[in-house]
């Protein structure tokens, strides 16, 4: 089914992502995923050719492109590459901080942080999670208290992507402890900072060679011109950066069911059993019909969800609901692919292996998917007669 939603400049975009993707990651990806670290100067490539920070203006090395679809295609091409795990990453730098560096920041901090974070010199990580603290908000503990022109900031995070290699990292805080939810401020902790340390870049069950990490912040004097917009406001700020967070997520999944299918296949063309090849199978033609239906009706849910993104009419409970949804055909449908592969699906040789370790994980980051049926649950309004 040819998709709608793209014009030349995206193919042109998609042209440039997959020529630097394969040159640059494809050869190298076992290796990095050994490391558990992709490279810094793969960044800086990245940087080099427009593919990170396009949004921002063309003073500070951006194109000020603002046109969620660029997001949609890099994601795309970095999994059809082989190369998600940079591309979890490079996605979060792209998609996720973009709504904490370009609107919340005046022009001062747009000066200082913007120029890095398009070069590809300014790794960025958002750092929400804790550990007594994941979904829920709320809960968080690392505090930050005001001392003249500082904010003293102590406490932990945890599952941080891009923690190892992040220069600034923009820090759920709480500001007033006494005051729930409005106490929560966002503030930006740049490396070298005294009393800022990583723990281990964590050992995940796939996304290898996306670095993920705990952080630690003790005493650490944050200058209050690193405060993200308002204090006290960092929980409403968190909650507007969310919709395209999670849709981020559903682009991810649905390449993934489709990467799946393709090496799928590819696989039952070329193995033999039975007398013939694979495919020649009722039961394996049925399994890949089913898989291919499903990934269709996906990929058009979420081309509508990055159409009303754009039209800035994606609500919370819409992306919520897509990246339930999307998630669990996800794993569903990649668990199938590797069905088929047989003994060989269960080799970490085989991407098929990679692609169902680095794909469980969906959901639950962006918020797990208890919580998005939760999300949606409560807009429709089951509990009142008055809807």
């Amino acid at each position: 089914m040819k998709r709608t939603i793209f014009t030349n400049e995206h193919d042109q975009f998609r042209a440039l992502a997959r020529s630097f993707l394969r040159a640059e990651c494809t050869p190298h990806i076992e290796a990095w995923e050994s490391q558990g670290l992709v490279p810094r100067e793969v960044w800086t490539k990245a940087g080099d050719l427009s593919l990170l920070g396009w949004e921002a203006a063309p003073e500070f090395g951006g194109l000020g492109i603002s046109d969620y679809r660029y997001n949609a295609v890099l994601a795309e091409e970095c999994i059809d590459a082989g190369a998600g795990s940079l591309g979890s990453g490079m996605c979060l730098h792209n998609d996720t901080t973009s709504h904490y560096l370009l609107d919340l920041t005046n022009d001062e901090q747009k000066g200082r942080w913007l120029p890095g974070w398009c070069s590809g010199e300014l790794i960025t990580a958002v750092a929400m999670t804790e550990p007594a603290a994941g979904s829920d908000l709320r809960s968080i503990r690392t505090t930050a208290r005001r001392d003249g022109d500082h904010y003293v900031v102590n406490g932990s995070k945890t599952f941080i992507t891009n923690g190892i290699l992040a220069d600034a990292v923009i820090c759920a805080v709480k500001t007033d402890t006494s005051a729930g939810h409005r106490g929560i401020s966002l503030v930006v902790i740049e490396r070298g900072m005294a009393g800022f340390r990583r723990g281990r870049n964590l050992d995940k069950v796939g996304q290898k060679s996306q670095d993920t990490a705990e952080l630690f912040f003790d005493d650490v004097r944050v200058p209050a011109a690193n405060l993200l917009g308002e204090e006290g406001r960092g929980f409403y700020y968190l909650m507007g950066g969310l919709p395209q967070e999670r849709l981020g997520v559903s682009v991810a999944a649905v390449a993934m069911m489709g990467r799946a299918i393709a090496l799928t296949k590819q696989y039952v063309r070329e193995r033999q059993a039975f007398g013939g090849p694979l495919g020649a199978l009722q039961h394996v033609r049925f399994e890949l019909a089913e898989v291919h239906t499903c990934w269709l009706a996906c990929q058009a849910y979420l081309d509508h969800a990055i159409m009303l993104h754009i039209d800035g009419q994606l609500s919370a409970e819409d992306a919520a609901g897509l990246k339930q949804w999307t998630t669990d055909r996800q794993c569903e449908v990649v668990d199938r692919c590797l069905q088929l592969h047989g003994g060989y699906g269960y080799m970490n040789e085989y991407e098929i292996a990679r692609l169902w370790r680095d794909g469980r994980v969906a959901r639950i980051y962006g918020g797990a998917n208890e919580v998005m049926k939760e999300v949606v649950g409560r807009a429709l309004r089951l509990d009142t007669a008055d809807a």
